[in-house]
């Protein structure tokens, strides 16, 4: 299990802000089980309005629908816990905002909603580029239910950077 410090969330995000500015992109996101984390980490530095677009909390099926034009038929084919799903929700940010660059995640925090296939701290994270691919990566974080959210805010912030790159 990796622990994540504030200290270390704030040196990724202050990363994120600084080659976002570099490269005059900015940043949407569309979080499930983060709740918005990814979010807030941004809209916690001063002047992040200059990168950072808007942030989606797509909890419910329903709102991933709503808000990232998330198909019915990929929920109910895959669950909202997939490459299928973080890869639309990815997509349907960037439709649905200014943004260049965005962020997805769901996953499942525990302590329950697990399964044999779907294991508690499952979780999906896809980088979507505007007018580009969507990148998606599956974790396995361990941990109770803050530390795996944490694990994820972490590795999404991190994607970006690698993502703002490219």
């Amino acid at each position: 299990m990796k622990k994540i410090s504030d200290a270390s969330l704030l040196a990724r995000i202050e990363e994120v802000a600084a080659l976002l500015l570099e490269h005059n992109k900015t940043l949407v996101t569309a979080e499930s089980c983060t709740g918005g984390w990814v979010a807030k980490c941004c809209t916690d530095l001063p002047g992040s309005s200059a990168w950072f677009d808007r942030g989606f909390v797509t909890y419910s099926n329903e709102a991933k629908q709503e808000q990232l034009m998330v198909k019915s038929e990929t929920l109910t084919g895959h669950g909202a816990v997939s490459l299928a799903v973080v890869e639309e929700m990815a997509l349907g940010a960037l439709v649905n905002s200014h943004a260049d660059i965005s962020v997805a995640i769901t996953g499942i925090a525990g302590p329950d909603g697990g399964s044999e296939h779907k294991p508690v701290g499952t979780v999906w994270i896809g980088w979507g580029i505007r007018n580009g691919s969507v990148h998606s990566i599956c974790f396995q974080f361990q941990g109770d239910r803050e530390t795996i959210r944490k694990q994820a805010v972490f590795e999404a912030l991190g994607g970006i950077v690698k993502n703002a790159r490219d």
